[in-house]
Parts: structure tokens; sequence; C-alpha cells
């Protein structure tokens, strides 16, 4: 550089960063967006604040020579990082530049993930990671797979320690899928694709034939897969979910989540009195009465679309983050299956990771019955909320609406599992059982007997109601701390948030427990 004026290096600086920000060039830009696509930095700047990105490795170069490669620029290898804030507070980022390689992840591309990664572990921030790749990139061979090994290993140093939160806006397809299933929450987009073997390999060696869409798309995946969190339109929901989502949580495990300038209205909700259905075999929609109880009615349902008889999310009271778990009698009449309770479990272990104290709202019958549900593992998956609800240190706060039945009862949050305040609505069921099948069981006999078998039936459905299943009962048993009025919840919850906020709970000493997976 010597003779070189200050202003011609900048110019010249000025100039390479201007060629490297295109990419892969103009006609490769004007290509993701003629598919409804943002580019790799549009996404960038439409997820954090202006101004507020500062770029890591934007000069970065592979080392490869063989294939094609030598001499051969890439810029930024294909994936953008650096540090950036979202509503005022640091996070770190990598977005794919599918126009580059197809955003193939090479040696330096994942080297440059994992940096960014640590330096998001070393600065207790959250870490974005916006995938658009066309996967491994093979004139690199080995060293690719290597680079996929850190990004990995990555994620795990990360998990419980910092947020992570994985955006599929393009193809996310073979081992590259495995990032985001290592982190807490996956939103994608309804123009992208994930799994790990493609429909041609599925077809050459299986024979079945189906679309990437109806294989890997996004609705699949919520539907069927429980992979995603959340489905987006595009590229621009996605992020604003990604920004929604990041505002509840804490930056790190040793914070406590953002709480919001609040008005402190807890006044009743006479509402609430009139949400249940006089019968008590009708269903209703949770969502209804979980709206009017947490701030604005705001839920941040995750997984909405996966096993519905389960909701979980994250909502506020009073300003502060709590995550949701509440039983859906809308969907096999709240019924804890399988995917129900990997749902739950999961969630759980966030908020538990995070500090997020859990809201838990019980109208559930039991354990789903079923051949399917025993041959796919209900006694292992079930556990895993028993685990879950039982390792978990934070406030934990249980609401019991109507039924609570039998083992779905202890599941659900119960006392002898660690919740730290039961409150009861007046119509609450506790029991073993439901009155009608438990006097089959306990009355046979006697009603065999009767005169009037149906009157008879009637009258020992009522005696068994008033006799263990009232809400008095449990409250006498001091598996309930109190039996409230339904319109009370949000102040009574908001009470017991306020008193258990300095909950210290000593476990004891081990590495870590042993979830049944």
């Amino acid at each position: 550089m010597a003779g070189k004026s200050m202003q011609s290096l900048v110019e010249e600086l000025r100039a390479k960063k201007e060629r490297l920000f295109e990419g892969g060039g103009p006609d490769r830009l004007a290509k993701q967006k003629e598919q409804g696509k943002l580019t790799a930095r549009e996404r960038v700047t439409a997820l954090v604040d202006d101004e507020s990105f500062e770029e890591f490795g934007l000069f970065a170069q592979h080392r490869q020579a063989g294939f094609g490669m030598a001499g051969k620029e890439v810029p930024a290898d294909g994936v953008v990082t650096g540090a950036a804030s979202i509503d005022g507070r640091l996070i770190h980022l990598a977005s794919q530049d599918f126009t580059v390689l197809g955003g193939s992840a090479g040696e330096v591309h994942s080297l440059k993930v994992a940096e960014v990664m640590h330096r998001s572990l070393s600065t207790g921030s959250p870490f974005v990671f916006i995938n658009d790749s066309g996967g491994a990139r093979v004139q690199e061979g080995i060293d690719s797979l290597s680079g996929y090994g850190q990004v990995f290993y990555a994620n795990v140093l990360l998990s419980g320690a910092v947020p992570q939160v994985s955006l599929i806006c393009g193809p996310c397809a073979g081992g590259a899928s495995y990032s985001p299933a290592l982190t807490d929450f996956i939103i994608q987009t309804r123009k992208a694709q994930m799994f790990i073997t493609g429909p041609q390999v599925i077809k050459q060696v299986t024979g079945e034939e189906i679309t990437a869409d109806a294989l890997g798309g996004a609705d699949a995946h919520m539907a069927h897969s429980g992979v995603i969190h959340f489905v987006a339109e595009d590229d621009e929901e996605a992020v604003h979910i990604c920004r929604r989502l990041i505002s509840f949580l804490p930056s790190n495990n040793l914070e406590e989540p953002p709480r919001l300038p609040t008005d402190g209205n807890v006044d009743p909700n006479p509402k609430l009195n009139d949400i249940l259905p006089t019968d008590p075999k009708k269903g209703y929609d949770v969502r209804d009465l979980i709206a009017g109880i947490v701030d604005q009615g705001d839920l941040l349902e995750v997984q909405s679309g996966y096993a519905m008889n389960m909701v979980v999310g994250f909502a506020r009271i009073l300003g502060r983050s709590i995550g949701i778990i509440a039983n859906q009698p809308l969907v096999l009449s709240g019924a804890i299956d399988i995917n129900a309770a990997n749902k739950a479990a999961r969630f759980i272990r966030f908020c538990n990771a995070f500090n997020i104290p859990t809201i838990t709202f019980v109208d559930v019958p039991g354990y789903l019955p079923g051949v399917e549900q025993e041959y796919g593992g209900i006694i292992r998956n079930g556990a895993k909320l028993l685990f879950a609800y039982s390792a978990a240190s934070v406030p934990k706060i249980q609401v019991i609406l109507r039924k609570s039945y039998g083992g779905a009862h202890v599941a659900m949050c119960s006392k002898d599992l660690g919740a730290d305040c039961s409150f009861a609505w007046p119509t609450a069921e506790v029991a073993v059982m439901g009155a009608e099948g438990a006097v089959e069981i306990v009355f046979r006999k006697e009603m065999q007997e009767a005169e009037n078998k149906a009157e008879r039936r009637a009258e020992l459905i009522a005696q068994y109601r008033e006799a263990f299943a009232s809400p008095y009962v449990a409250a006498g048993r001091r598996l309930v701390d109190d039996i409230i009025e339904p319109a009370n919840t949000r102040r009574h919850l908001a009470q017991a948030l306020e008193y258990l906020q300095n909950k210290r709970d000593q476990r004891p000493p081990k590495k870590h427990g042993l979830i049944p997976l």
C-alpha cells in the first residue's frame, strides 16, 4: 500500500465492500427477490434495530483449491454473521446467503457461524440463525462435514445458557437440519422446506413419491412432525415473530426475563364467571379463558397447530413474562396423548432453563386410551411431563378449572410435583376418575340390584361427586391452596407471582437427571 493516499485506500475499501455486499451478484439477488424472498442482508436489516448491525468476517474466504474452487471469490463465504440489537438488547446472528453458491456450508462458512455462536455465549446474548442453504458444500468434502459438527457442538454448548432461535427461510436439507433441531425455537416460512432426505432420495430408496412441500414444508412439520414451533407466511412475518418471541425471553440463563411497564390493573373480569359451559361434557376454547386473564389478552402460542389438545405459549401478567401450559377441551376433550406430553414437557424445560414462571390451567379427563398410544410409548412419553414439572425450580402455579382426573391430575403440575400454589375454580373436580366411570366400578352390584337402575345410577354419581370430586375435598386435603372466583383469577395469579419472585429451590447435587427420552 506504499505510496497510496488514505483517500484512495478508503475508496478501495468501499469498493471491495460494495462488491461483497452484492453477494452472488445482481442477477442472483434479483432471482431471490422474484421468488418472494428477502436476501440474506435484507433479512438481517428487517430483524434488528436500525443501524445496529456490526458484521464479522465480511472478507472471509475459503481455502479450497480443487473442484473449480481455486481462486474463486465466495463473498463472505456465503453467510452474513455479526452482532446487533433487538429492542435495544444485544443479539448475535448468522444469515445464510443463497445467492452465493446456494448458501452451501463450507468449512469457513461453518466456522464463521460457530465463532459468532461462541461470541453469543461469552456475552450472554441470544443467537438467531437464518437458514437458506442448499446443504453441505460438496466441493469441500469432509471439511464441510467438520464445519457442521462444530456448529452442532456449539448449539449444545449454548443450550440452556442463551436462547437460540432458527428461521427457516429457504431449503434446509440433510445434516443442515440438525442445527435448527438443536435450537430452542424454529420459525419456518411457507416458501421453505426442511428434511433429512429429499423426495428424490426417498423415491430411489423406498419407492414412495412425495413433493418437497408435502414432505418438509411448514404445514407438514407443524401438523405431523412437531419439529417447528411457528409458521410464517413469508420472511417479513418470520422476523416479526422472532422479534416478538425474544421480547418475552431473558438474554441468558443468569438473567430474569424483561418486565414491561404496566398500569397495575387486576380488576375482576366478570366474563370469566360465565366462560365454562354449564354442561361439564361440553368443550370450550381455553385460549379465550387465557386471553381474559393475561395482559392485553396477548398469548404468543407455540406449536399452535401441533398436539392441539395442549396449549403452550408465552404471555405476561403485570408485565412479567410467564409460560402457559393448558389442556384444550376442544380437542380430544383435553386428554393427554404422546404428542401433547412431549410438547408440554419441552416447553416447561425451556421455561425452567430461562427463569420463566409457569402457570398451568387444568381441565383434563386423563391420558388418552388406546392401543396405538400404548404401543407408541405413552408410558415413557407421558413420564416426560412428570419429569419436566418435577425438575422445574421456577415458580409453578396451577389453576384447576374443571376436570382433573387420575394420573393426568398429578401430571398437570399438581402440588405433589412441586406446584408452589394451586388454585381451583368452584367448578373443579379433583378425583381418581370421572364420577360416571367410578360408580360403574364401586357400585356395580348396587346398581344391578336397583329397581330403577338409571335413577339409582344418577343418585350414586351425584353422591360420588359430592364425596370425592368436589374442590372442597381437595382443599381439605391441602391439595388445593384456595378456591377462587373465576373473575378474580388475574389478581390471585399476580399476587402469587409477586411473592414467588425470589423463590429458591435446593436440589440434590448431580450432573443431570435422566429424563425418559
